[in-house]
C-alpha cells in the first residue's frame, strides 16, 4: 500500500512541476518576463501551453484518484 501511495504523491509533484513550468515559458510568451530567447515565440507558447495544462490534468487526475485502487 506505501508504494501506491508514494506512486500518487510522485505523479502529483511532477504534475505540479510541469504546470509550473508551463507557467513560466507561457509568461515569458506573453512578454510577462521580459527574457529573450533564440527560439520562435510561437514555439515558446506551445510547448508552455502543453506543459501546463498536461500538468494540471495529471495533477487533477492522481488528485481526485480513490486510494484504495
Amino acid at each position: 500500500m506505501e508504494n501506491k501511495i508514494s506512486k500518487r504523491v510522485i505523479f502529483m509533484i511532477s504534475g505540479a512541476m510541469d504546470s509550473i513550468l508551463g507557467a513560466v515559458a507561457l509568461l515569458i510568451y506573453f512578454n510577462i518576463l521580459p527574457v529573450d530567447l533564440d527560439i520562435p515565440r510561437w514555439v515558446l507558447g506551445l510547448i508552455g501551453a502543453l506543459l501546463f495544462f498536461s500538468g494540471i490534468i495529471v495533477f487533477a487526475y492522481f488528485l481526485s484518484k480513490p486510494e484504495n485502487e
